[in-house]
């Protein structure tokens, strides 16, 4: 071989050995994090999962030595920072805390800018709770019998209040109704339900996070008649589960977990998925979340993509079944 076939082999050599190792660099991010790692949640702040990751980003901060930063992005039931995730950079620095509604949206929406499936990479699902049925002490049913018996004998005379058309609450209380084969009237509040509405009786019931009922079913403002879990809350052991209450199969589990940005590193996912289990079992952080009415989770993140392709699936019967029309 020639000096100038040797000299092009030789290059050519050379480049083949940069670029594999670029590319393993690239993968493995040996440094990473380096820099803040920003976390999305499509929520005002002060909601459950706003609050949990805060309490989770915290622990991680103080182990990695690096901020996480939570930014509140609400509106459009949470697309606005589904979106923004989406498209960022897939280099593990943009996440997003989500809940049941990352899964809902799919069904509620002929055109979504982004995938929810190809777009996103489930790191942990963070903890699961149920909600808990409250109803104004002035309705005439102290369980889940005597008010599906009362709704019954009364179609369309109840009501219950959701966080809006499509949200999770919405879509539970659709599906209780669709189960316990009962027609109550929607009444859909713009962002957070308001819990002094159901105290002052002007709308019956609604499906509330633990967090925001707890203190209220306590003082006897609210009287609590079931929770959506197939377990009962540790925070109510008192309470039955709806399945076990009336409705059997019922079940709904609200779940709050962090995804990255499809096609990040699998080295930077798996990174972020052992800090984040690692800051979930941690004895503080469980004690924080538990006293919310939270029980941490924590799980391989192969489980919390089967978990949020299952709840995509489910939402969507849920949704084509109550007959609600999904927008644009």
């Amino acid at each position: 071989m020639s000096r100038f076939g040797h000299s092009c082999l030789f290059r050519l050599v050379v480049a083949a050995v940069v670029a594999a190792g670029a590319g393993i660099c690239a993968a493995a991010q040996p440094g990473y994090p380096t820099k803040p790692v920003r976390v999305l949640v499509g929520f005002s702040p002060g909601g459950a999962t706003d609050v949990a990751v805060r309490i989770i980003g915290k622990q991680i901060s103080e182990t990695w030595g690096q901020q996480i930063v939570v930014d509140n992005r609400p509106g459009a039931g949470g697309r606005l920072a589904f979106d923004i995730v989406a498209k960022a950079n897939p280099d593990g620095y943009t996440l997003l805390a989500t809940s049941p509604s990352f899964a809902i949206q799919p069904g509620m929406t002929t055109k979504l800018p982004f995938d929810p499936i190809r777009d996103f990479a489930p790191i942990t699902q963070m903890t699961a709770a149920p909600y808990v049925l409250v109803l104004y002490p002035g309705v005439e049913a102290k369980s889940v019998k005597e008010l599906i018996g009362l709704a019954k004998a009364n179609p369309g005379k109840l009501n219950y209040a959701s966080g809006g058309i499509g949200s999770a609450q919405h879509l539970t209380a659709e599906l209780f109704s669709l189960t316990a084969g009962i027609n109550m009237v929607h009444v859909p509040f713009k962002g957070a339900v308001s819990i002094p509405d159901i105290i002052a009786g002007r709308v019956q019931m609604v499906f509330s996070g633990l967090p925001q009922a707890m203190s209220h079913v306590q003082a006897g403002r609210l009287r609590a008649v079931g929770v959506t879990t197939p377990r009962r809350s540790p925070a109510m052991p008192t309470v039955p589960t709806i399945a076990e209450a009336g409705v059997p199969g019922y079940e709904v589990t609200v779940w709050y977990g962090i995804l990255a940005t499809g096609r990040s590193p699998r080295a930077v996912l798996d990174k972020l998925n052992a800090g984040f289990v690692q800051a979930i079992r941690s004895a503080e952080v469980r004690q924080q979340l538990t006293a919310m009415g939270l029980e941490p989770v924590g799980n391989p993140s192969a489980q919390f993509t089967a978990t949020v392709r299952s709840e995509i699936k489910q939402w969507a019967n849920v949704i084509r079944r109550a007959g609600i029309k999904p927008g644009k």
